[in-house]
């Protein structure tokens, strides 16, 4: 439904609800991969991080899509019943949601790109495709790389764990509009 549209539409479109789910599926795996490069055998973790950069690179471009597609097409509106704390939480959270979709990826890309033996192993998405890494970044001095690798790394764990924030409250708040206020609220992002 476009913004156009004088009806609101009951529920998100069939991209919007593929996109969440995809964008969502990824970012476990996603989360997933980190966790376990950190208890593999050598011989493992590199594979296992290269394929953690290609599904965070393949998330910031879904999640493009994604946010031009919220542009284009008028998301459902809440229940009237919901209380005004509830929509302005939801909003926070649907916000933080949308903002680590992008700066997740991008203080990994720009962690790795601060990594002094970036020049010895090119970035492929998936072993195939050619990706850049950030040249302002990788132009810098080894010594400067070095401390913001720290730092990139840095923000991209706290980025994590607030992600596990955003999705525990996302969820949380659901699964109560679903089966405590009885608002067929899953119904909205659902096949």
């Amino acid at each position: 439904m476009s913004k156009s549209s004088s009806v609101p539409p009951l529920r998100y479109t069939r991209t919007a609800v593929v996109l969440h789910w995809l964008i969502a599926a990824l970012m476990v795996v996603n989360v997933s991969l980190g966790l376990l490069a950190q208890c593999l055998p050598d011989k493992w973790v590199r594979l296992t991080i290269d394929t953690h950069k290609s599904v965070g690179i393949t998330v910031l471009g879904l999640g493009m899509l994604r946010l031009l597609w919220r542009f284009a097409h008028t998301p459902p509106q809440y229940p009237a019943r919901y209380r005004t704390w509830e929509r302005r939480l939801s909003m926070f959270v649907h916000g933080l949601l949308y903002t680590l979709i992008f700066v997740l990826p991008l203080s990994g890309w720009a962690h790795d790109s601060a990594w002094n033996a970036a020049a010895t192993h090119p970035m492929r998405l998936f072993g195939i495709v050619p990706w850049p890494r950030i040249g302002i970044i990788t132009a810098l001095e080894p010594t400067l790389k070095d401390s913001l690798h720290t730092l990139f790394g840095q923000w991209h764990t706290v980025f994590g764990y607030l992600l596990y924030a955003a999705v525990g409250l996302h969820v949380a708040g659901a699964l109560k509009h679903q089966f405590v206020d009885r608002e067929p609220l899953l119904r909205r992002m659902g096949w």
